[in-house]
Order: C-alpha cells, then sequence, then structure tokens
C-alpha cells in the first residue's frame, strides 16, 4: 500500500485545524524559540503571496486554490534563522523561530572595512540603482488608529447674568464629554502611480470604520443644548463680544457654534488658526468623498519615505545632520545586513536604526523616533506640542530588481491646550441706551490629546505604463461600512494586517446606534 497519498491527507488535515485555515486565510503566531515571546514585523511568504506579523507576532494570509498542503510557507525576520517547511508540516498555530548566531561572513570580512558615514555615502550613491520611481499598481491595505484623550476639561466662572449658565450646570456639561474617544478606518484597494508623483489614483475597493457613534452623538447633542440655552436667553438683534486675553471679535447671535474661533495678529495664532481649518476641511472631505480622502493619506505616505529627497525623514538625503555608527552585522534570511545607529549632530529631530544591504547598500529597514518635538508653539495661553513622531519602514526587493516599500508604521502625537480668560457679552444694536445685556465670563483650562496610528501593507506590486495609468478611472464611490465592534469575517477573502488584541476586543458603548 502506498502510505505517501493518505499522509499528505492527514498533514493537511492537520494544517486546516491547527493553522485555523478558514476561506483560504491562514493565521498564525511567530514567537521567539528561546524567548517564547511574539516576533513582530517577521515577514511570511507562500508562493507569491506575502504578510507580515503584527507587533503581537500574529499574522493573517490569504491565498488562492492553487496552494497545496505540500507548497513551502517561508517565515524570515532580522536575526532569526529563516524558516522554510512545507504547510502540511506545521500542526500548531504557535510558529517558532531559532535566533541566528550572528559570525562574519568571508563576503564581509573580505569587502573593504567601511565605516558607517563612508556606508550611508554608498546608500546615497546607490538610491536610482536600487529604488525606482515607475509607475506602478500596488494591492495595499492600510488601516489609520486615532485616539483622543482629554487630561483636562476646566471652566471656572466668574460671572454669569444667564441664570442657567452657571458653574454647576456647566460642570455636569463638561462632565458629558467624553474623555477618551478611539477611530479606527480600513481599507483594501489598488493604489495607481510613484512614490514621487503628486497625484496618485485610487480603486478603493472596500473599507470599513470602527468608531463609538455614541460619543460622537453627545459633543453633536452639547453643542445643540448649548446653542439652545444662548438662543433662548438674547433678544433679537444681539450680537456677542468676545474677550479672551488681549484680543476680542463679535460675532452674531446666529454664529453661536463659532463662538471661539478668533483671530489674532499673531504668526503663531495663525498658524494653528491653519492647522484647524485644514482638519475641518480634512473631515468634510472624509464625509463627502471618503475614496478621496484616504488616497490623501496614501499620498503624504509614500512622499514622505526616506528614500524619497524631500521626505521629513531625511536620514540619507541630509546625512550632515546626523551622526552614525556602525553598531554590528546580521542577517536577514541570507544577506547580510550592516547595523548602523543614528542621532542629530544638532538641529535634527530624530535618532533610530537603519539597516543596510551589505551587498548592494539597499536601505531594507528604519526605525526612528523624535528626540524632541517636531513642532510647537505656546502664546497667550494658546500652545501646541507635536511631542511624538516614531515609526517603521520595511523595504523588499521585487522581482524587477528594485525595492520597494513593503510596511510602513507611523505613530504621531500632539497636545493641545488653551489656558486663558474668556468673556462673552451680549450685545443689541435695537435696545435704546445701554446695548449690554449679558455676559458669561471665566478661566478656560482645556488639554486633549491625539495620536494617530498608521499602518500599511503592500502585499503585491506590478509595473505598469504611462497609457494604462492614464485610462485608469478611480471607483470614487466606495463608503466605508460601520462596524460598532470588530467584526472578523468583515475581511473575508481580502488579504489585510491581523489586527491587534484592542482593535479585536472593541465594542461601542450602544450597538443599537449601529
Amino acid at each position: 500500500m502506498n502510505t505517501k497519498p493518505f499522509l499528505l491527507l492527514f498533514f493537511a488535515f492537520l494544517f486546516f485545524n491547527f493553522l485555523s485555515l478558514n476561506a483560504q486565510n491562514l493565521s498564525a503566531f511567530v514567537i521567539d524559540s528561546v524567548s517564547k515571546q511574539p516576533i513582530p514585523f517577521a515577514s511570511v511568504q507562500l508562493k507569491e503571496k506575502w504578510a507580515i506579523t503584527n507587533e503581537e507576532g500574529n499574522f493573517n494570509l490569504i491565498f488562492d486554490e492553487t496552494v497545496t498542503a505540500s507548497d513551502s510557507l517561508t517565515i524570515s525576520s532580522m536575526g532569526y534563522e529563516t524558516l522554510i517547511k512545507p504547510i502540511s508540516e506545521f500542526t500548531t498555530t504557535k510558529i517558532a523561530l531559532v535566533p541566528k548566531a550572528i559570525e562574519l561572513r568571508e563576503v564581509i570580512v573580505s569587502n573593504k572595512n567601511y565605516t558607517a558615514d563612508e556606508i550611508m555615502d554608498l546608500v546615497e550613491d546607490n538610491l536610482e540603482k536600487n529604488y525606482s520611481n515607475d509607475l506602478s499598481k500596488k494591492r495595499l491595505f492600510h488601516r489609520t488608529s486615532n485616539f483622543d484623550r482629554w487630561t483636562k476639561s476646566d471652566f471656572k466662572v466668574k460671572k454669569s447674568s444667564i441664570d442657567i449658565l452657571n458653574q454647576t450646570f456647566l460642570d455636569s456639561v463638561i462632565r458629558t464629554v467624553p474623555k477618551d474617544n478611539s477611530y479606527y478606518s480600513e481599507i483594501v484597494g489598488d493604489l495607481y502611480g510613484n512614490s514621487t508623483q503628486e497625484q496618485l489614483k485610487l480603486d478603493l475597493l472596500k473599507a470599513s470604520k470602527l468608531f463609538d457613534k455614541s460619543k460622537e452623538l453627545d459633543a453633536e447633542k452639547l453643542e445643540e443644548k448649548f446653542n439652545e440655552i444662548l438662543k433662548e436667553n438674547v433678544k433679537e438683534g444681539s450680537y456677542f463680544k468676545i474677550k479672551s486675553g488681549l484680543f476680542g471679535t463679535k460675532i452674531d447671535a446666529e454664529e453661536v457654534s463659532d463662538l471661539l474661533e478668533e483671530e489674532a495678529d499673531s504668526t503663531e495664532i495663525a498658524a494653528a488658526n491653519e492647522e484647524l481649518e485644514k482638519k475641518k476641511k480634512d473631515k468634510e472631505e472624509q464625509q463627502k468623498n471618503y475614496a478621496s480622502w484616504k488616497k490623501n493619506q496614501l499620498n503624504d505616505i509614500f512622499l514622505n519615505i526616506p528614500t524619497n529627497e524631500d521626505s521629513d525623514l531625511n536620514f540619507i538625503h541630509k546625512a550632515r545632520k546626523y551622526d552614525f555608527t556602525l553598531e554590528e552585522f546580521t542577517y536577514l534570511g541570507d544577506a547580510a545586513v550592516y547595523v548602523i545607529s543614528f542621532k542629530p549632530s544638532g538641529s535634527a529631530d530624530y535618532e533610530g536604526t537603519l539597516y543596510i544591504n551589505a551587498d548592494d547598500f539597499a536601505l531594507i529597514q528604519v526605525d526612528y523616533v523624535n528626540v524632541k518635538p517636531t513642532s510647537k508653539f505656546n502664546l497667550l495661553g494658546i500652545s501646541s506640542n507635536n511631542y511624538l513622531s516614531k515609526g517603521k519602514i520595511i523595504y523588499s526587493k521585487g522581482e524587477n530588481g528594485y525595492y520597494g516599500v513593503r510596511y510602513y508604521e507611523s505613530e504621531n502625537g500632539m497636545r493641545v491646550g488653551i489656558r486663558r480668560p474668556l468673556k462673552i457679552i451680549e450685545k443689541n444694536r435695537i435696545v435704546k441706551g445701554r446695548n449690554k445685556q449679558n455676559e458669561l465670563s471665566g478661566d478656560v483650562d482645556f488639554v486633549i490629546i491625539s495620536t494617530e496610528k498608521n499602518e500599511l501593507i503592500v502585499f503585491e506590486s506590478e509595473n505598469i505604463n504611462q497609457v494604462t495609468f492614464d485610462a485608469f478611472t478611480e471607483n470614487n464611490t466606495v463608503s466605508p461600512t460601520y462596524m460598532p465592534k470588530y467584526d472578523p469575517t468583515f475581511w473575508e477573502g481580502h488579504a489585510i494586517m491581523e489586527p491587534n488584541t484592542a482593535i479585536k476586543e472593541f465594542t461601542a458603548t450602544s450597538e443599537e446606534l449601529d
């Protein structure tokens, strides 16, 4: 009896059951064989299909019906032995990688003993050889995670001639404002263009948004309630005089929702107003045309990768701003890699680690974090501090011989504060004599911390010509599906990055708002 077919069927059965293979999706967990800790950002490949583990070591790989139990799964990560085995030989959802002993290979020893600065010069000299700006079509997944947290929200009433606008009422109103809020958006689509092109094209295939509608409604109801109170207590012909610190302005009664908008003759205030206006337009664009909004996000990401000349991540093109140190050699699969740390030598914002292929001097990975705020101002009680900017970018070599972004992650944090006096005076054009009607004055002390995390994976990339690019017409009709809690079935049939525990466990306060 020939037992080979039986064994293949048996191992295939184990594979399907233990590796959670459902609807041509493969999910598992990659760990260090010694420490048993998860290995984040490990590369997972099955034939031409590719995935990456998330920060918790989980991955989800999608493939077609051509895959068989005898096909090999390849898993690699910096500093580990590459694991290559037929999928039939995996019998558990935990896959262990063995740390690789670092030894200088003859090919490195025989090479010139480069300094860190010489290696960085070679990286820049070889950019055109290693990275292409040809037009391409990329199948990608993009996740944006936003978090807002109020750390202070106080308004101390000094004087109020509108009875209902007293300290007790305002305290109760402030308590209704959600102190924490989370918002997740995810898309799968095809992106047409190149990394230096200012205008890309996006074929949005599917999208979702995960957040708590009740928290948004609370803010809307709060504004409506405040408007109702003011409108009930003002007379016909009234307008409001707003004084906050040294500056003042006036608005009509029907413009109550814009009460806190104020103009000041200051470069910093103008910059803050410009940033607020940009965010307002972004929100309007998101609501009006979701696909266009997401495309603009992707455009910003690809324009700011460090291999582009005008990137803020200028470790390569403005290397003079940094001090570089050659730390060690390591391996990514069979490729020898220089590990170079960098830190500012002057006014630069970042420090981190660069991983350079020792054979062709291509940047294959960068980890960076800011050493100081990337921007900040503090004027007349209004402050803004971009205190966090960190990320990871992983490149891989394509069949065309060029490197391209395979994985991108960034996290940015901003602290915004308002601490200043505020006075709202109702005046009236019609009332004879003294036209002052009502007044609310007090001290404002608000602080909010906002963070945004972007994760992007390019699963497939193919070169296209200009004719194909010009002929493609964007699909801007796809709208995101709202989810009050994470639905693991939503992305069936699509390649994505496995969500972390926080996303999987997210549940809106009131699911009936779906």
